[in-house]
């Protein structure tokens, strides 16, 4: 399984619940349906964050429905066979799925996005299957990681995978298992990577793929000056991807120092007007490279937090697409996230 590398010692900022309190807006549109279609839950190694936490966030004035969650290296077993050792977050995660129905409110992981090692090759099915069962109804597709970049300075995620993951023949081998089972991919790389992506997509027109995070637009280390070369480069990759069909985008995450906003490090919070003004030209970048039936609007949390509280997130993008139409705007912040990862209204 990917491990960070030892020369690159990347962590996400601390979340500082005194900071944060510092800035509180009420929920702009609290009728708007909203599918939060990328949170994380994890325990104290990671800065405690579990389904208490994310209720708290979420009970912030918005209209969320429902949530996804997406693997972070959570609650795995401990004992037994190595490949299977992922199982185990898939059966943490239901456990705090099935409190959340049992309270009521947002359906909180009515969809579940896990590891499993796709450079084992085809013999990975069995590992995909035992998620599956797992999952309990709920278990929608894999996440592999695939962020690398030669400049430690340039990157942003935890992770750190060989170069060009997505073009190995094993990986592939391992992919190859997913569509037959119904699942999906979300992929996480950074902008330099798309290129990769696109290769795989083609290679893979059946299987749903849906890029997290806006691409990956590096705006840390050696592209902190160059935001314009960034944004032409990340919008010409993003258009080249748009042509296959089976990729969806991820809007978000852009609370990750990987970006560059560095958002956390203002004496106060920002407000939701700020973080409007920040992120537009990414979204707009976003929704006319991929049409507004092809993205959803995600949070991040509790990566993003850092930087800005729940409801302020969700206020931006509301403020953001305010002059949309009424089905653009349902379908960034429900619809497609619904039909993609298979949640019922």
């Amino acid at each position: 399984m990917t491990q960070p590398a030892s020369d690159t010692p990347v962590r996400h900022p601390a979340v500082r619940p005194d900071w944060l309190a510092r800035h509180r807006e009420a929920a702009l549109e609290p009728g708007l349906p909203i599918i939060d279609p990328h949170h994380h839950l994890w325990g104290e190694a990671r800065g405690r964050y579990l389904l208490d936490d994310f209720l708290v966030d979420a009970a912030s004035g918005h209209d969320i429905r429902a949530s996804v969650f997406i693997e972070c290296d959570t609650a795995y077993r401990t004992t037994g066979e190595a490949r299977f050792q992922p199982v185990g977050e898939t059966e943490f995660v239901v456990e705090m799925a099935e409190r959340a129905a049992a309270l009521g409110g947002p359906r909180v992981a009515a969809g579940i996005v896990g590891f499993a090692e796709l450079t084992e090759g085809a013999s990975i099915r069995d590992v995909l299957e035992a998620q599956i069962a797992a999952g309990r109804g709920r278990f929608r597709g894999v996440r592999h990681i695939a962020a690398w970049h030669p400049d430690a300075a340039a990157r942003g995620s935890l992770a750190t995978p060989p170069p060009m993951l997505m073009l190995q023949p094993r990986f592939r081998e391992g992919f190859a298992q997913l569509a037959p089972l119904g699942l999906s991919f979300d992929a996480w790389m950074y902008h330099t990577q798309i290129a990769e992506l696109r290769d795989l997509a083609d290679a893979f027109p059946e299987t749903p793929i849906v890029l997290n995070h806006v691409g990956g637009a590096i705006g840390i280390g050696p592209y902190a000056t160059r935001r314009r070369h960034v944004m032409a480069a990340w919008g010409a990759a993003l258009r080249e991807l748009a042509h296959c069909q089976n990729v969806h985008l991820k809007i978000g995450g852009l609370g990750m120092r990987l970006f560059g906003f560095a958002m956390h490090e203002r004496e106060a919070p920002p407000d939701s007007a700020t973080l409007a003004e920040a992120w537009r030209p990414l979204v707009e970048t976003c929704v006319e490279a991929f049409g507004a039936t092809r993205c959803m609007f995600e949070s991040n949390f509790p990566v993003d937090k850092a930087g800005f509280a729940y409801g302020t997130a969700w206020n931006a993008f509301k403020r953001i697409t305010a002059s949309w139409s009424a089905w653009e705007r349902a379908a960034l912040f429900h619809d497609n996230a619904a039909r993609f990862y298979r949640i019922a209204s």
